[in-house]
């Protein structure tokens, strides 16, 4: 028998199926697996399936996260976007009163995630480089939280540059580093501690950081606050 339990994070869940809990969203549009994951119905709610090994975001929480500043309601900037793996989920927390800043460099890349933002309301792609923040500040208000799984070698500087355009005091970024999208041969413990230097040089409080293996090999999950 299938069973939902709510996670301790507002908008997640876990859903017990025998002896498996995966945890889960409620999607917002019934009937539609985005990238193939599972769907189950208990009682009058569907529920997708989160897989931790296709998101960042769900093997941290996997992997135990502490703070979860994405929240219904929440105005989130996210950075490195793809075809909307992570953004899907993203949007069924946020739910019908947040919204998703959806970026993505690559047009081909791109176009599903513009055709995922079909059917969400919430989601509002924009095919840009996010390096380059300035470019679509015009389309976006203030963010609540700013999260990025981007393949650069300076992916604080760009974080910071991003936090800074769209947010302001006690703010919060999650950031997944990609230690060999930095360098393809530095120790990897030394990779993470400089790139943790580098947010605090940047004005950011680390506030939570977290190993990602075996899930995600040789990244790490970072949550921050704007001081």
């Amino acid at each position: 028998m299938t069973s939902v339990k709510p996670h301790k994070f507002p908008a997640v869940f876990f859903v017990q199926d025998g002896a498996k809990r995966t945890i889960a969203t409620r999607t917002l549009v019934p009937k539609q697996s985005v990238y193939g994951e599972k769907l189950v119905r208990v009682e009058d709610h569907e529920y997708r399936m989160w897989s931790t090994r296709r998101s960042k975001l769900g093997a941290a929480i996997q992997k135990g996260l502490n703070e979860m500043p994405i929240q219904p309601g929440s105005r989130v900037l996210y950075l490195g976007a793809a075809s909307g793996t992570t953004v899907s989920h993203v949007s069924d927390i946020v739910g019908p009163t947040g919204i998703v800043y959806a970026v993505e460099f690559s047009p081909q890349v791109g176009r599903k995630l513009i055709q995922l933002a079909d059917s969400r309301t919430n989601i509002i792609p924009i095919i840009d480089d996010a390096r380059h923040p300035t470019r679509y500040a015009s389309l976006l208000g203030q963010i609540d939280v700013v999260y990025q799984d981007v393949a650069q070698t300076d992916q604080a500087r760009l974080f910071a540059d991003n936090l800074k355009v769209f947010c302001s005091f006690g703010a919060y970024g999650m950031i997944a580093i990609k230690a060999r999208s930095i360098d393809s041969a530095a120790p990897i413990d030394k990779i993470f501690k400089t790139v943790v230097s580098e947010l605090d040089n940047y004005g950011l409080d680390v506030i939570e950081n977290i190993d990602l293996a075996p899930l995600e090999k040789d990244h790490r999950f970072v949550v921050v606050r704007m001081r």
